[in-house]
């Protein structure tokens, strides 16, 4: 096979160009090959066409989901730079000992591969889009809470996570599986590595879940209040979305509008004993149906009227379910999302301090949005049957739901705080 570089310490002390754009900018498969090869012909060997093509066939396919496509991206761009640029190999010829030495690679990637912020692949100029010189194949980050103490990410102290690893194991693993599919290759080399705790790390015990309590709680939804009373314009929508993260325990990504729908007041419905629903399209592009506590409907009967609209919406209305303050429409960035109810956070963990309640406040300053969905089912599980949680929350089985059940921990420790060190 023709040599793509000089030597490998070359290689590695530059990093590879993105070669896949977001979704909507994708042209057919044959034509975005053809592009990548113009716009990349120093760093594409000519062997790789099919790779290409096999690849942008495969993420394609995931045009369905935003999140989903770009996870596949991440780890099928990763793969085939390494692939191409490490290893000197196409797709076909890898083996078990090569994503061996892949994982070994993801662990600790050369400096020049790793950047210190998430940015965009490509970039608009005068009409064209143009590879983002920025962009690295790898991310170092930090914790939120190691953000507000003035820490930096660091490029040398770069560590994949195990959710990251466990990312490349099912991700590759599926693609691998098309390839064979599509007769592009005669192996799934990921499916060969029989000794997956080499890489991760398994527990004699269920994570905890990352959870707010029931007092931060409190203080969140009673800081919210106050805004929206102060401020109803600004934040009476803001209420709303606290509301329906906690109650309903839905995703970040089921408020915003995207190509896979759009959320609109419609979407809650009554159905013939005047039971509320609120019907969602989650993960996978999955639609479920969400029951609509009598509070939640209080809830959305109070922000309706706000909106100066009628109590409860009627069949098939459009207005969107979170708009914008500023112009018209529905909201379409989770970040917009995220600044409300990390400002939400931000306001009670003050609020908490001032009252004396610095210990209780802490987990505030580590809470994501994600911890509400997190905390409203924890919440649920313990009044309401595990199967009717498992529906609402969209859980794919009941062991997801299981490990929000902390009854046994509970039980475990209370059996163990009062034993004694020296014994009577």
């Amino acid at each position: 096979m023709t040599s793509i570089s000089n030597t490998l310490s070359a290689l590695l002390s530059q990093s590879p160009s993105p070669m896949f754009d977001n979704l909507q900018y994708l042209a057919g498969p044959l034509k975005e090959v053809d592009a990548i090869f113009a716009r990349q012909i120093k760093q594409t060997p000519k062997c790789g066409k099919e790779d290409l093509y096999h690849c942008l066939t495969f993420l394609q396919s995931y045009n369905g989901s935003q999140a989903t496509f770009n996870s596949y991206r991440r780890e099928v761009e990763r793969l085939v730079q390494w692939s191409w640029f490490v290893q000197e190999k196409t797709l076909p010829e890898l083996r078990r000992l090569d994503i061996e030495e892949y994982l070994e690679f993801c662990q600790h990637p050369p400096l020049s591969w790793i950047g210190t912020k998430q940015v965009a692949r490509f970039k608009n100029s005068q009409g064209q889009r143009i590879i983002n010189p920025d962009w690295r194949p790898f991310v170092s980050q930090i914790t939120k809470v190691e953000t507000q103490l003035g820490q930096r990410p660091d490029t040398k102290h770069f560590k994949l996570s195990q959710k990251s690893l466990q990312a490349v194991f099912s991700i590759l693993s599926t693609f691998f599986n098309y390839l064979l599919q599509e007769d592009y290759g005669e192996l799934n080399p990921v499916a060969l590595i029989r000794q997956k705790s080499k890489y991760l790390q398994t527990h004699a015990y269920k994570e905890p879940i990352r959870r707010i309590s029931n007092l931060q709680w409190d203080f969140v939804l009673e800081t919210v209040e106050m805004n929206a009373a102060e401020n109803p314009k600004q934040h009476e929508r803001s209420l709303f979305i606290m509301n329906c993260l906690f109650a309903m325990y839905l995703r970040i990504s089921e408020l915003v509008a995207d190509g896979r729908s759009t959320p609109t007041m419609g979407d809650f419905r009554a159905d013939i004993d005047n039971n509320w629903w609120l019907q969602v399209t989650g993960k996978g592009n999955k639609v479920r149906m969400i029951t609509v506590s009598d509070d939640m409907l209080a809830a959305l009967k109070r922000y309706r009227t706000h909106l100066g609209l009628s109590p409860l919406p009627h069949v098939s209305e459009s207005t969107p379910m979170i708009s914008k303050i500023k112009g018209t429409g529905p909201v379409t960035s989770t970040r917009q999302i995220r600044f409300i109810v990390q400002d939400c956070f931000d306001q009670a963990y003050q609020r908490m301090r001032e009252q004396g309640l610095k210990e209780e406040a802490l987990e505030l300053k580590a809470a994501t949005v994600h911890w509400l969905r997190h905390t409203g089912i924890s919440e649920d599980v313990k009044h309401r049957p595990k199967e009717h949680v498992r529906d609402d929350a969209g859980h794919a089985s009941m062991a997801t739901t299981d490990r929000y059940i902390d009854t046994e921990m509970r039980e475990r420790h209370a059996s163990a705080k009062h034993k004694k060190i020296k014994p009577e």
